[in-house]
C-alpha cells in the first residue's frame, strides 16, 4: 500500500482559490478573530503530518487485531491508546471546539479537511474523536452552563471521550418508539434504564472517562418522537471538584464483530439505573441531537471521501508501476517487456472516475461546511436562514451521495490492482469493507434520500431547493463564453433536476408512494448536478491559471472527463424517477 499523503495542495485550491474562504471568515465576527488563510494553512500542514505519521501506520494492524471485550471492558488494538494521547495532546480533538472551554475554534470548513485526513489515514481511529466532537457540539449548544463547565474542558482536551446512544434493538431509524426510560430524582438527576446498540466508542481504553449522550423518555412523555429527551450519562461520576468518583451503572454488554472498521468498538450498552442529567428541556431531545446530526452526517460523507482518496493514492501508484501488456497504439517503453497499466483505456477510465468523484466530493463537502459556518456565525438573520435551509437540504445529499460514490471509487481502486486487490497485503479490500458502513450508519442512504425528497423538497414546497438552484443559475447566467463547455451541460442538468422536482411535488400530492419510489434516484441526480456545479467552479479557476503548470491542466482535464463521462448518468436516473411508483407494487408480498 502507498504511504498516505494528505492532499494539501488540492485542499488549498478548494479553500483559497475556488471558494476564497478567507473572505467569508472576514464577514463572520465569530471567525474573523480566530482564523485567516495563514493560520488555516498551518493547521492543515500539521494535521497532514500527524495523520500520515501517527495514524496511518496503525490502519492495517488495527484492522487485523480489532477490538476485544473481556468482562465488560473493551481494549483497542496495540498502539491506539498511545496514538490517541498524541492526537489529543496536539489539540486535534477540539479543532472545531468552543475556545471558551479550551477548543481551537476553527470553522467547520477547516475541521472538515482535518476529518478527511484523519479518516483517510485510519477511519476506525477517527471515529473516537468524531463521536467526542459530536457530543461536545450538542452539550455546548443545549446543556446548562453547569454541565458545560463540568464536562467540556476535559472532553475537548481528550482526557474524556464522548458517545451518542440512540439506537435500540427494536428501534433504529424510528426513534419515536425507543423504550429507554428516565426517572426524575429529588436532587435533579435522573435514573436511566435501557439498552442501546451499535454505539460507536461506547467503551474503550483510550480515555479515563466516557460521557454518553442518551435518548430516553420521561414517565409522562407524549408518544412518538415528541416525547424524547436527551441525557448526559458519564461512565464515571464526576465529583464537585472535577475529580472522578464512583463508576456509574453503565456497562458494555458486548461488542459487535463487523465487516469493517474493526478497530472501532461498536458496543451494546446497558444502562441499569444509571445516573444522568437532562440536556436542554424535557421532550426536546431530538432537537438537541439534530444540532449534532447535520455535522455528523456531513462527517460520514467525508469518511467516504476519505476512503476514496486513500484508494486513489494506492491505485495511481500501482498503475504507474505495474507493467502488463502494451498500449493500444503501440509500445510506450520499448526497453521493457510491457507498458505500465496506466496506458490502458479502461484503467484510465477507472482512475479518472476516482479522481473526478474525489475532487468533486471534496469541493462539495467544503461547500456544505461553509453553509454550516454561515448558519452558525452570521449576524444577518436572512443570511443565516438561507444557510440553515441550504444545510437542511444538502446534508442528506452529502451523507448519501459522497458515500455512494466512495463505494464506487474504492471498488475501482481494488479493480485496478486485479488479483492483488483481493488480498489483504495491499490494503484495497479493507478500504471497501470500511467504506460499506458509511452507507449504513448515521441513517441509511435510503433514509437520507427519503429525508431529502419527503421533508426537504416536498415538505418545504421546493423552497429549500430553490436556494441552490437559483445560486447555480446565477453562476451560469454570469459565466463568459470560455466556460461554455462546462456551463451548457450544467444548465441541462439543472433543468432536468428542476423538472423532476416540480413533477415529484405534484405527483406526491396524489400518491404518497411517489416520494419513496423516486427518492434514491432523485438524490443521485441531485448529487451529480451538485458535483457538476463544483466542477464548473473549479474549471473557472483553473482556466484563469492554466498557464501556471500541470496542476491546473489536470483540473481542466478532469473537469472535462466529468462532464463527458459521468454527468450523463443523470438521464437514465431521471427516466427511472419519471416511471413512478407503479412498477414497485405489481407484486404481492407473497410473490417476491
Amino acid at each position: 500500500m502507498a504511504d498516505y499523503k494528505a492532499p494539501l495542495r488540492d485542499m488549498r485550491f478548494i479553500l483559497n482559490e475556488v471558494f476564497e474562504v478567507s473572505k467569508l471568515w472576514a464577514e463572520l465576527p465569530g471567525l474573523a478573530e480566530v482564523v485567516d488563510e495563514e493560520t488555516a494553512a498551518a493547521v492543515l500542514e500539521e494535521a497532514g503530518k500527524v495523520t500520515a505519521g501517527v495514524l496511518a501506520p496503525l490502519n492495517r494492524t488495527g484492522d487485523e487485531e480489532g477490538c476485544s471485550w473481556t468482562a465488560g471492558e473493551v481494549k483497542t488494538p496495540a498502539g491506539f491508546p498511545e496514538a490517541y494521547r498524541a492526537y489529543a495532546d496536539g489539540g486535534w480533538v477540539s479543532v472545531g471546539g468552543d475556545p471558551v472551554f479550551g477548543g481551537m475554534g476553527m470553522p467547520k470548513v477547516i475541521s472538515a479537511q482535518v476529518e478527511e485526513m484523519v479518516n483517510s489515514a485510519n477511519l476506525s481511529f477517527g471515529l473516537y474523536p468524531m463521536l467526542t466532537a459530536g457530543a461536545c457540539l450538542s452539550i455546548n449548544a443545549h446543556a446548562s452552563e453547569e454541565l458545560k463547565e463540568k464536562y467540556l474542558p476535559n472532553m475537548y482536551s481528550g482526557e474524556w471521550a464522548g458517545s451518542m446512544c440512540l439506537t435500540e434493538p427494536h428501534s433504529g431509524s424510528d426513534l419515536g418508539i425507543i423504550r429507554t426510560k428516565a426517572e426524575p430524582q429529588a436532587d435533579g438527576s435522573y435514573k436511566i434504564s435501557g439498552t442501546k446498540i451499535f454505539i460507536t466508542g461506547g467503551d474503550h481504553d483510550l480515555t479515563e472517562n466516557i460521557i454518553h449522550l442518551v435518548l430516553a423518555k420521561l414517565p409522562d412523555a407524549p408518544a412518538g418522537p415528541k416525547g424524547i429527551s436527551l441525557f448526559l450519562v458519564p461512565k464515571k461520576l464526576v465529583n464537585a471538584d472535577g475529580s472522578l468518583g464512583d463508576t456509574n451503572a453503565v456497562t458494555c454488554g458486548s461488542i459487535e464483530h463487523k465487516m469493517g472498521i474493526k478497530a472501532s468498538a461498536t458496543c451494546v450498552m446497558n444502562f441499569d439505573g444509571s445516573t444522568g442529567w437532562i440536556v436542554d428541556a424535557p421532550n426536546k431531545g431530538l432537537a438537541a441531537m439534530f444540532t449534532m446530526m447535520n455535522y455528523e452526517r456531513l462527517g460520514v460523507g467525508i469518511q467516504g471521501l476519505s476512503l476514496g482518496e486513500r484508494s486513489y493514492q494506492n491505485a495511481i501508484e500501482y498503475a504507474r508501476d505495474r507493467i502488463q501488456g502494451r498500449a493500444p497504439t503501440g509500445p510506450v517503453d520499448k526497453s521493457k517487456a510491457a507498458d505500465p497499466i496506466i496506458v490502458h483505456p479502461d484503467v484510465r477510465r477507472m482512475l479518472l472516475t476516482m479522481k473526478a468523484l474525489n475532487e468533486g466530493g471534496r469541493a462539495f463537502s467544503s461547500y456544505v461546511a461553509m453553509q454550516l459556518d454561515t448558519a452558525k456565525y452570521s449576524e444577518d438573520s436572512a443570511t443565516r436562514k438561507r444557510a440553515e435551509e441550504l444545510v437542511a437540504l444538502l446534508t442528506p445529499v452529502a451523507k448519501a451521495f459522497l458515500t455512494d460514490m466512495a463505494l464506487e471509487t474504492t471498488v475501482h481502486g481494488q479493480q485496478i490492482f486485479g488479483g492483488h486487490g483481493f488480498v489483504r497485503e495491499w490494503g484495497q479490500e479493507q478500504l471497501i469493507r470500511d467504506c460499506r458502513i458509511t452507507q449504513i450508519y448515521e441513517g441509511t442512504n435510503g433514509i437520507q434520500a427519503l429525508d431529502l425528497v419527503a421533508r426537504k423538497v416536498i415538505g418545504s414546497g421546493g423552497v429549500f431547493y430553490k436556494h441552490f438552484a437559483e445560486e447555480i443559475k446565477g453562476f451560469t447566467d454570469s459565466a463568459d463564453a470560455s466556460l461554455a463547455e462546462f456551463v451548457e451541460p450544467l444548465k441541462v442538468a439543472v433543468a432536468t433536476l428542476e423538472q423532476m422536482t416540480a413533477d415529484l411535488i405534484e405527483r406526491a400530492k396524489l400518491n404518497p408512494n411517489e416520494a419513496g419510489a423516486a427518492s434514491v434516484e432523485y438524490l443521485q441526480v441531485f448529487g451529480y448536478t451538485a458535483y457538476a456545479y463544483m466542477w464548473a467552479l473549479m474549471a473557472r479557476t483553473a482556466l484563469a491559471k492554466q498557464g501556471d503548470g500541470d496542476f491546473y491542466q489536470s483540473k481542466l482535464g478532469t473537469a472535462r472527463f466529468y462532464f463527458a463521462r459521468i454527468l450523463p448518468r443523470i438521464h437514465s436516473l431521471a427516466a427511472a424517477v419519471k416511471a413512478g411508483s407503479e412498477s414497485l407494487y405489481l407484486l404481492d408480498a407473497s410473490q417476491f
